[in-house]
């Protein structure tokens, strides 16, 4: 009896003192808590999702595929993929691996691909591949983001139109008007060279204007485009979202924005947090994939 007791207090004792790790928390932009099964619900009825990331964070990469499953049950199909992570001279190459004429080795030698590629977007990519949907490449090659960030955005007019194909159609407005860029021009500082801190907004400028305009021109209607980005890409519906809402103010669009939190509760940030439509909360710890 006397360690049937002993046992017993021990269990009690173990489980008032048991850690219930929490790996990730969704939010509502109004701060209420919504489960992955609502929220895929929600997420059915919109034009076009973006699913802002931490580049290397393996929870957010592996959320990611799931609700692009649970999406793809809920849209009975009825889905397009896309991703910052490609650009669109590549497109080519990602088609052949989707139509099953490339394989992974043959991708990689081909296209320029994320260090990050097998472990953190071929499980998406290999998804797409799997249903048969397509998968956009979306983002501007950065040989030309690099030039606008040396030399301005007007030095893209002289270049050939096959090259102008694959960025969004010039010019392309740049303005501090544009959420997300003020915080760009105060990272370089009050004694920063003012040309050069505009060539560097206008770099970030041309990769959103012609991701937002890669979304617009494989956009189906009655489908959902759901597009992965870095958080900065749209985070308080800037970036993409601002540059498609220009040209398209009707789709309905919404923003998955990720922070990330120390508190084991993962509860919504009390500092640098603004949320959008939905926000994902990750342990500041979570494992990185690089």
């Amino acid at each position: 009896m006397k360690n049937i007791l002993i046992t017993l207090l021990f269990v009690a004792f173990c489980s008032l003192h048991a850690q219930d790790f929490k790996a990730y928390r969704f939010y509502t932009g109004k701060g209420k808590e919504i489960k992955t099964d609502k929220l895929i619900s929600e997420l059915a009825d919109y034009d076009v999702v973006f699913f802002g990331e931490n580049h290397n964070s393996s929870i957010n990469h592996w959320l990611q595929l799931k609700i692009t499953e649970g999406l793809y049950q809920k849209k009975n199909g009825q889905l397009i993929l896309g991703a910052e992570m490609f650009e669109r001279d590549n497109q080519p190459q990602l088609n052949q691996y989707l139509n099953g004429n490339f394989d992974a080795k043959k991708l990689k030698d081909s296209a320029r691909l994320w260090n990050n590629f097998s472990t953190d977007y071929k499980p998406l990519v290999d998804f797409a591949k799997a249903k048969k949907l397509n998968f956009i490449a979306t983002n501007v090659p950065r040989r030309y983001a690099s030039q606008t960030a040396k030399e301005g955005l007007q030095s893209l007019n002289s270049l050939p139109e096959k090259d102008k194909s694959y960025m969004a159609q010039l010019p392309v407005k740049v303005t501090l008007e544009t959420p997300g860029y003020p915080e760009m021009k105060a990272m370089m500082g009050d004694h920063a060279d003012g040309t050069k801190t505009m060539n560097f907004i206008a770099a970030q400028a041309i990769k959103d204007a012609t991701m937002a305009e890669s979304i617009l021109k494989n956009f189906q209607s009655g489908k959902t485009f759901i597009h992965y980005n870095g958080n900065y890409h749209s985070k308080e519906f800037g970036g993409i979202y601002w540059y498609i809402r220009q040209k398209n103010p009707a789709l309905k669009m919404a923003v998955i924005s990720v922070f990330e939190s120390e508190d084991p509760e993962l509860k919504i940030p009390e500092k640098e947090y603004k949320p959008t439509d939905f926000n994902l909360v990750i342990p500041a710890d979570m494992t990185k994939t690089y």
